[in-house]
């Protein structure tokens, strides 16, 4: 398990858990980042923003609340 800030361009990982105080992870959690949740990362490094899709979405979040989600890696067969 790792925050999602250190996930790299191409990468797919899986939701494991959201940490912070309950407004962060209940904003995360509004925006679909939930426990079981694929996440294929699209951007990430440069500015420091992370785009990613989750759920047919794309979004964009801040290093900051990316180090607040811990992941594990997927794998594309199992989504």
């Amino acid at each position: 398990m790792f925050p999602l800030a250190m996930a790299k361009t191409g990468d797919l990982v899986m939701v494991a858990k959201i940490g912070g105080p309950i407004e962060v992870r209940k904003h995360l959690e509004d925006l679909g980042f939930v426990p079981g949740s694929r996440v294929d990362i699209i951007a990430a490094g440069g500015d420091g923003n992370i785009i990613v899709n989750l759920k047919g979405a794309r979004l964009a979040i801040t290093e900051e609340m990316a180090r607040r989600i811990m992941v594990s890696p997927s794998r594309k067969a199992a989504m």
